[in-house]
């Protein structure tokens, strides 16, 4: 009879993580793709129906585009700009690098015959310090930081 044996599970599990937040993402990214789509021929419809009933086009909202996230900051100025991407870099980079840490703990802790399984971390510990890394250089100079400033609250 064949037993359980936990040592077996552990790669299935470490490689069923990623293989997961891909699809996932792929799965998000299309399903969002789906939904802009859908709202655009339901603006079109409404147009179209506008127009038949007799309203004048150029009284009509303007048509939502279909452009990607990044196309919200092309209105903003070069500062505004640069702050939100910083803003995202740093964001990302604090997250991979504490994915990075909880994996070298979790592995550390894990009783194996190979004593360096730790070291996987380190790659992704490298990719969050060069976010960060990023975000420092991306960020825009002599920005003070938020919640800092007239207006802000003391105390």
């Amino acid at each position: 009879m064949l037993g359980f044996n936990g040592e077996d599970f552990i790669p299935f599990l470490v490689f069923s993580i990623p293989i997961i937040a891909i699809v996932g993402g792929i799965t998000a990214g299309i399903v969002k793709t789906l939904g802009r789509q859908r709202l655009i021929e339901l603006a079109q419809q409404e147009r179209i129906t506008a127009i038949q009933r007799g309203i004048d086009p150029s009284k009509l909202p303007p048509m939502p585009s279909l452009g990607l996230d990044e196309d919200d900051l092309i209105g903003m100025s070069g500062p505004e700009r640069d702050r939100r991407r910083a803003q995202g870099l740093l964001i990302g980079g604090i997250i991979v690098t504490a994915a990075s840490v909880g994996m070298i703990v979790f592995f550390s802790l894990i009783t194996t015959e190979q004593h360096n399984v730790w070291a996987v971390g380190l790659i992704p510990g490298a990719v969050g310090v060069a976010l960060l890394l990023c975000a420092w250089i991306v960020q825009p100079k002599g920005m003070m930081p938020p919640g800092s400033g007239p207006g802000a609250r003391v105390g």
